[in-house]
Order: C-alpha cells, then structure tokens, then sequence
C-alpha cells in the first residue's frame, strides 16, 4: 500500500518576505530574461499576496487600546468591518 507523503509546510511570514526581497534584488540587477524575469514577477505577486493575507489575518487578532470616558485604557477587540483594501495587490 503506497504511503501518503505529508504536506510539505507552509512558510512563514518571514520566509516568505525574504524570497520576495530577493526575487526584488535579482530583478532590480537587471541580469535576467524576459522569461526570467515574468517567472520571478510571478513568483513574487504570489508571494506578496500570502504575505498580505498573513498581516490582515495578524492585524484581526490585534486588540486595540482604547482610552475610555474616565480616561482608562480598555482592550477591545479589532473592528475588522473595512474591507476596502482587499483588492489592493
């Protein structure tokens, strides 16, 4: 019986930063082919949008201080009803 192979893992945030950040440096060098450099701007849209899903997924579970009517700071959960930047990248 054939055995399932795992999942390969999912990288982190900071993984996926830093290949964006070098795809970025390799197409800035200017050394690449059209080809090339269509793969890497692919490669690097991908990887901005993973990027982009983890801060918002991040930014939803960030409570915000809010000073209160007695001037107290309070912990309340992020209003996470504006939705107008999803279509940003």
């Amino acid at each position: 019986m054939p055995t399932k192979k795992a999942a390969p893992a999912e990288p982190t945030f900071e993984q996926s930063l830093e290949e964006l950040e070098t795809i970025v440096r390799r197409m800035e060098d200017g050394d690449l082919s059209l080809d090339g450099s269509l793969d890497l701007f692919e490669r690097g849209v991908t990887l901005a949008r993973r990027c982009r899903e983890r801060l918002d997924a991040a930014e939803r579970r960030v409570e915000i201080l809010v000073k209160g009517a007695g001037g107290t700071l309070e912990a309340v959960p992020f209003d996470d009803d504006d939705d107008s930047d999803d279509a940003s990248i």
